[in-house]
This record gives C-alpha cells, structure tokens and sequence, in this order.
C-alpha cells in the first residue's frame, strides 16, 4: 500500500498581521474654579499592534494621539515600543526598548484600564499625569520560590521628563529594582505586596531616591465571579531628593476601594495624601468617588466625582484651595487588545 504524503501547510498572509486595536477615551469635565467650568475633549486614541516576531520574541506597539485640552490641538507620540524574548534560560526575561516603568499597580497599565478617571494626586505630583516611563532594558526573573509567587524585575532607562526626575545630559541613567511577592491566600482571596526602589538625577543635577511599597487584596468567589468582586489597592511613594543646599523628605500615597456591585456595575471610593517631591511643606489631600457602568469588554462609562484641599494656591487652579472636580468618561475598543497586568 503507497503511503500518503501529508499535505504541506501554507503560511497565508493573513498569519502574519499583528493584533491590531484602537481605544477611544472621551470626557466631560466640570471645574468649579475659573471662569471655563465645563469642557469636552477627545482625550485620547490609542493605536497598538501586538504580535510575536518569531519563537525568540514578541513586539508590542502603543502609538497615542492626544488632544490638549487647553488649545485643541492634537499631538502624538509612541507610547511604548518595546521587545520582550521569550526564551530565556533560569526564569529569565529580557525587555528592550521604551517602556512604562514596573513601579508599583498604577504605573504599568494603561489609563484606559483603570477602575477611575483621573490619576492620583501622590502619583502625578511625583510622576506626572503619563508617569515613569523611559527608553532602556528591563531583566525579569521568577524567582526559584515553591511557597509564594516571587518575581523581581530590575531596570536601567533613559527616563522622560516627570517631576521627580529628568532625562539626564550625563551618564546618569534612572535604576529600578522591583521585587513582586503574590499569595493564593484561597479559592476566592490573593494577596500582592511590591517593593520598588529608584534612583536618578532630578531637577536641580542632583540625585533622587524614592521608595514605594504596593499592597493589593482581591476578592472574586468562584461560584459569583460575574457579579461580585472587591479590589483593596494601596500605594506608597518616600521620595529623598537632594537640591542644591538642602535635601528634601516627601510622601504620597493614595488607597482605593473596588467594589463590584452588580454584573455590569462597579463602584470605587479613593482617599489621596501627597507632598510635593520638592516641597515636604505642600499638602494637598482629596477624596473621589466613581461610578463604572461595563456594557461589554469593548466599551465602558465612568462618572466620577473629587473634592479636593492644598494649603498653597496654584495658578493651575485659579489659586483655589478648595475645589471641586467631575469627569465623565466613555472608553471603547475596536480590534483585538492584549491583556493587562492581573
């Protein structure tokens, strides 16, 4: 009997297209200061093209158009760019490219995937409103640890302009070290606890320290995951910058809670305290409170409300100590969209 040669397969083009998605993120805002309360942007459009390029690695792409909201104008930039291997021997993992940084639950996800509107206050006084981002090379290694899940990642970047660092014209690179440690404490229940340190020059040519801790508790019952779910999430920013004839000590820190109330229905309440990375004297504090409706995976509405008090007046808020914030967000997705961090 002749044996049957098996058919050869065909690589069709098609294959070979990346995941390609576009995520709209338009909001409403109202200001109680000033004389221009209300205002409507099209905040941003996100493109991303995610694939593997071979057995040895995957690239993934996040390209974003911006609308300033002040003049109207449009501006763009790669948001991240980066190659990640996949084959690394001993646990490891190599990133290269431009990157937002593994500090602490914020900073690595993407505004879109947050359960709130805006950031908060510790992290964009600290960090900015896009936060610690930079061109360079992150290594991950999953730590040997049959107990608990240990992951630490280290990092050496050309960083982006924030508050708390600039893009040095030295050999000064901004270094992270991040050490992730997650628990099954059950069937429904985990718990992350992260620790980052940093270090670059800042502002004034000096250097800048910052510690951060993370503490994360999720709930999600197995037999109701669809309908219930409750998210306690924790941040902590200790920032040592040294100026020219003083060194400053600051802190930051916010803490959420996510309740998932209903299938399509979440409700998150979230407490900010923060220095000023230059100013151990500025306090500003605020409570905010947001209400998701999540009609599918591909489209959300969020309304959130924030009362906010400083002991400085900033001309960035009519030189209002007192105010009151409200945004109205409405994010939606076409394509296919990787993801994101658990």
């Amino acid at each position: 009997m002749q044996q049957q040669t098996p058919p050869q397969q065909q690589r069709v083009a098609a294959s070979a297209n990346p995941d390609i998605s576009v995520i709209g993120d338009f909001r409403g805002l109202y200001r109680s200061y000033g004389s221009h309360n209300f205002d409507a942007v099209f905040n941003e459009a996100e493109f991303s093209f995610q694939s593997v390029v071979d057995p040895y690695a995957r690239a993934d792409f996040f390209y974003s158009v911006v609308e300033d909201a002040a003049t109207g104008e449009f501006s763009s930039e790669i948001e991240e760019g980066y190659l990640t291997t996949l084959s690394l021997p001993a646990h490891l993992q190599l990133k290269a490219g431009r990157f937002k940084q593994q500090l602490g639950r914020v900073n690595p996800i993407h505004a879109h995937a947050l359960p709130f509107v805006d950031m908060p206050d510790a992290y964009v006084n600290f960090f900015g409103e896009e936060g610690l981002k930079g061109d360079g090379v992150s290594l991950i290694w999953l730590l040997p640890n049959h107990t608990f899940f240990q992951e630490l990642t280290v990092e050496a970047t050309n960083v982006g302009e924030n508050p708390s660092f600039e893009r040095s014209a030295k050999n000064n690179f901004l270094y992270l070290a991040h050490l992730k440690n997650f628990w099954d404490i059950s069937d429904n229940a985990t718990l992350e606890l992260g620790l980052t340190g940093m270090s670059g020059e800042n502002l004034a040519k000096k250097i800048t320290n910052i510690g951060a801790v993370d503490l994360t508790y999720k709930w999600k019952p197995v037999r109701y995951n669809t309908y219930k779910s409750v998210t306690f999430q924790n941040e902590l920013y200790y920032s040592q910058a040294t100026l020219d004839s003083s060194t400053v000590n600051a802190i930051g820190f916010y803490s959420l809670l996510n309740i998932q109330v209903a299938k399509r229905w979440f409700l998150a309440g979230r407490f900010d305290y923060s220095n000023n990375p230059y100013s151990e004297k500025f306090l500003q504090e605020s409570g905010s409170l947001t209400l998701g409706w999540y009609a599918t995976e591909f489209q959300k509405i969020e309304l959130e409300g924030k009362y906010t008090t400083m002991n400085e007046a900033l001309p960035e808020n009519s030189n209002e100590k007192e105010f009151a914030l409200a945004y109205l967000r409405w994010i939606f997705l076409i394509g296919s969209h990787g993801a994101h961090q658990y």
